[in-house]
C-alpha cells in the first residue's frame, strides 16, 4: 500500500495547514464540504458580471482578514487575494504549534505561488478615470498634480512580490524567500521549491503555499475569450464536471492553501502533529500550446515519473491522486492518457478526483490547497469526491471518486498541477506510518 521506506535521507514533515477557499474560510470548514459534497460554485457577487457570457463563479465567501491578523498599517498594503494569504498562513502557522522568533527566523524559508494580477480592477478604473478620460492615455495628466493626487499604495499592492513581502513582514521571516510565478502550476511549484529548501539543508522549516483571485471583470474577460469556462450560468452547482462526457470548460475560482513544512526528526523530538510526509517533486515544462497540455500528456508524463523517482516510490505505491481536472476537455483527456503511460495497469487501482468539481480553479492557489487537500485524506483516511461525475468519458477511464467520499487507508498520494504555458508539477505525499527513519 504506502511503499515502507527504509533508506536514509533528509525527510520533509507537513505539521501545519491553512486554507480559504470558497469551500470555507478554513481547513476544517473546507474539508467539511468536500466530503459533503457542498459546492462553492453560484452567481458572482463581487462585481456586475451580468454584461458576461460566463457570470458565475468561485467566490471566498465573507472572509475578513481582520480577524486573522490585527496588523491594521499591513493590511493597507493588501489587496484581496493578499488577505486571502494572510489568513491561510496563519492558520497553517497557528495548526503547527510553532512560528518564527528571533533565535529561530532566519532558519525560517517562506515560498509562495503568487497570483497573476497584481492591480485590481477599480485602480485600473481609478486610472482611467483620471488619465484616459475619452479612452486615450493623456500624458500631460501625469504632471505633478497627476502625481501628488494618486496613492502610492497601489503601486505598493500590485508589485508581483509583494505577498511575499506580507508575509515575511507578519511572521517575520528572515530566511530564504521567493514567489513563483507559472501560472496554475504555481502553488505546487512552491511547494516542491520548499522541500528542497529543507532538504539541502537552507532552512529548517518552510511557510509555503499559494494564492490568488482572478475573479474580476478583466479575468474573467480573459478567460471567456479563450473558451476555457463554463458557460453553464444556470445551473452553477453542476458547472465544473471534470471528467464528464458532458463537460465544457472550468469555474474560475480564488482563495490561498498554506502549509508549515520541517525537518521531520525535527518535528518529532517536539512532538508535532505530523499530517504526512512531503516525499516528492516533479516539473517539467511541455510548451505545446499557451492553454493545451500535448493531447499524449507528454510534459504530466514527465512530472509524474520524476516526482515518483525523487519520492523513492514505485508506480504501484500510490493510492489516490488529486487529479488537475480542470474539467476542459484537452487537459482531462490529457492527463488520463498521462496516468495511464506512467501507472501502467496500476491506474485502475488508483482512486481520483478532481475538487476543482466543488471549488472551482484557483489559479494560482491550487496546487497548494490540493496539496494539503492530498494531506487531509492521508490524515484522515477519507478520499473526497469528484463532483458531477454522471456520464463518464469513456477517454477518461480511470478509477474516479464518485457520489460519496470514499473511506481508504492512504499510504502515497500525489497531486498533480498543470499550468498555461506548459508548466506541469506533481508533488507526493507519504502516510507518516509508512515512514521508517
Amino acid at each position: 500500500m504506502g511503499g515502507i521506506v527504509t533508506r536514509a535521507r533528509v525527510r520533509v514533515a507537513i505539521t501545519g495547514l491553512g486554507l480559504v477557499t470558497p469551500l470555507g474560510n478554513d481547513t476544517r470548514t473546507t474539508w467539511e464540504a468536500l466530503l459533503t459534497g457542498r459546492t462553492g460554485i453560484a452567481p458572482i457577487m463581487t462585481f456586475d458580471a451580468s454584461g458576461f457570457p460566463v457570470r458565475i463563479g468561485a467566490e471566498v465567501k465573507g472572509f475578513d482578514p481582520r480577524t486573522a491578523i490585527e496588523d491594521r498599517k499591513l493590511l493597507k498594503f493588501s489587496n484581496r487575494y493578499h488577505g486571502f494569504a494572510l489568513g491561510a498562513a496563519e492558520e497553517a502557522i497557528r495548526d503547527a504549534g510553532i512560528r518564527p522568533e528571533n533565535a529561530s527566523a532566519a532558519r525560517w524559508g517562506c515560498v509562495v505561488g503568487s497570483g497573476m494580477m497584481g492591480i485590481e480592477f477599480g485602480e485600473l478604473v481609478e486610472a482611467h478615470r483620471r488619465f484616459a478620460v475619452d479612452g486615450h492615455i493623456a500624458p500631460e495628466r501625469f504632471g505633478i498634480d497627476g502625481i501628488a493626487g494618486a496613492d502610492p499604495l497601489v503601486f505598493c499592492r500590485s508589485q508581483a512580490n509583494n505577498g511575499l513581502s506580507l508575509l515575511l513582514q507578519h511572521f517575520g521571516i528572515r530566511g530564504y524567500a521567493t514567489a513563483v510565478h507559472t501560472a496554475c502550476a504555481s502553488g505546487g511549484q512552491a511547494v516542491g521549491t520548499a522541500v528542497k529548501l529543507i532538504r539541502r539543508g537552507t532552512a529548517d522549516f518552510v511557510l509555503t503555499g499559494g494564492f490568488d483571485s482572478m475573479l474580476n471583470p478583466v479575468g474573467l474577460a480573459a478567460f471567456c475569450l479563450l473558451g476555457a469556462l463554463s458557460p453553464d450560468n444556470d445551473e452553477p452547482e453542476r458547472a465544473s464536471r471534470p471528467f464528464d462526457r458532458t463537460r465544457n470548460g472550468f469555474i474560475l475560482g480564488e482563495g490561498a492553501g498554506f502549509l508549515v513544512l520541517e525537518e521531520w526528526n525535527a518535528a518529532c523530538r517536539r512532538g508535532a502533529r505530523i499530517y504526512a510526509e512531503l516525499a516528492g517533486d516533479g516539473n517539467s515544462l511541455s510548451s505545446y500550446r499557451i492553454t493545451d497540455s500535448h493531447p499524449s500528456g507528454d510534459g504530466p508524463i514527465q512530472a509524474m515519473a520524476q516526482a515518483l523517482a525523487d519520492a523513492r516510490a514505485r508506480p504501484e505505491d500510490v493510492d489516490y491522486l488529486n487529479a488537475h481536472g480542470t474539467s476542459t476537455p484537452m487537459n482531462d483527456r490529457s492527463e488520463c492518457a498521462a496516468v495511464r503511460a506512467v501507472f501502467g495497469a496500476h491506474a485502475d487501482r488508483i482512486a481520483v478526483s478532481s475538487t476543482k468539481s466543488l471549488m472551482g480553479h484557483l489559479i494560482a492557489g491550487a496546487g497548494a490547497v490540493e496539496a494539503a487537500i492530498c494531506a487531509l485524506a492521508i490524515h484522515h483516511g477519507l478520499l473526497p469526491l469528484n463532483a458531477n461525475l454522471h456520464e463518464p468519458d469513456p477517454e477518461c477511464d480511470l478509477d474516479f471518486v464518485r457520489d460519496l467520499p470514499h473511506p481508504r487507508r492512504v499510504g502515497v498520494a500525489i497531486s498533480n498541477s498543470f499550468g498555461f504555458g506548459g508548466s506541469n508539477n506533481c508533488v507526493i505525499l507519504r502516510n507518516p506510518e509508512d515512514v521508517h527513519i
